[in-house]
């Protein structure tokens, strides 16, 4: 498991951010990082549960699971296993934190589900904000309020469900994912967030929807054409 590098962030920063969608996220990055323009968010699609949710920031727990074949490991293994893995996202690094799990059987990931009612409490209560998995999850009427799921199935079973490591670097959705990378994510999937960029989203965000509005107030008039499409283009380019 790798240490984060930075501070934790101003509360009232991870609040500012949550007020953003993640593709205004994504797209203050490209003005920001653009060499991150292709890399650092999901590409695969997920399900959302609850999309009636506001987007979810926080620094990222990682781990890896299986639910096909049962653990090898014996019963008091599997049990200081579990210990360990809820210790890492109690007292792992800074809150408020998001799951990043990483479903380890393929093609047929998803087979059994590790998210459900209890484990969404839990997590909650040791202050996750919830979860993005290419795995599945289950018990969609009871579990934890205000918990986002994102995730690839749902199915009604946790099969043989079992953690296989956790704290390291995973892949979900087409995206890497590493300890307590800062982690952006809504309905639309999640983007990482490079923590020495996180400040000037706001600032960028605002820029980018004031030239936003002035095409698409150019676009709903009347008698909108292309030559107003290029004069609102222009005046667009000139806000800073």
């Amino acid at each position: 498991m790798t240490a984060t590098h930075h501070p934790p962030l101003p509360p009232e920063l991870l609040d500012q951010l949550a007020g953003f969608d993640t593709p205004t996220i994504c797209n203050a990055l490209e003005v920001i990082a653009p060499e991150r323009r292709a890399l650092g968010f999901t590409t695969e699609g997920l399900c959302c549960l609850y999309p009636q949710l506001k987007p979810m920031v926080g620094y990222a727990r990682t781990a890896t699971m299986r639910s096909i074949q049962p653990t090898r490991l014996s019963p008091q293994e599997a049990s200081q296993r579990n210990m360990a893995y809820y210790e890492y996202i109690a007292e792992g690094g800074p809150r408020p934190s998001v799951c990043i799990i990483q479903d380890l059987d393929g093609a047929r990931a998803g087979f059994g589900s590790f998210w459900g009612e209890v484990n969404t409490h839990i997590h909650r209560g040791l202050g996750c904000q919830g979860v993005v998995t290419d795995g599945s999850v289950r018990d969609v009427d009871t579990n934890a309020q205000g918990f986002q799921m994102l995730c690839r199935l749902v199915v009604p079973s946790h099969a043989h469900y079992h953690i296989a490591d956790f704290g390291s670097t995973v892949s979900v959705a087409g995206a890497y994912f590493s300890h307590g990378d800062l982690v952006h994510a809504d309905r639309h999937g999640a983007v990482v967030i490079p923590v020495e960029h996180a400040a000037r989203i706001p600032q960028v965000v605002d820029m980018l929807t004031r030239r936003e509005a002035v095409i698409i107030a150019a676009a709903q008039a009347p008698d909108f054409d292309i030559a107003a499409l290029r004069r609102a283009i222009g005046s667009a380019r000139d806000i800073h």
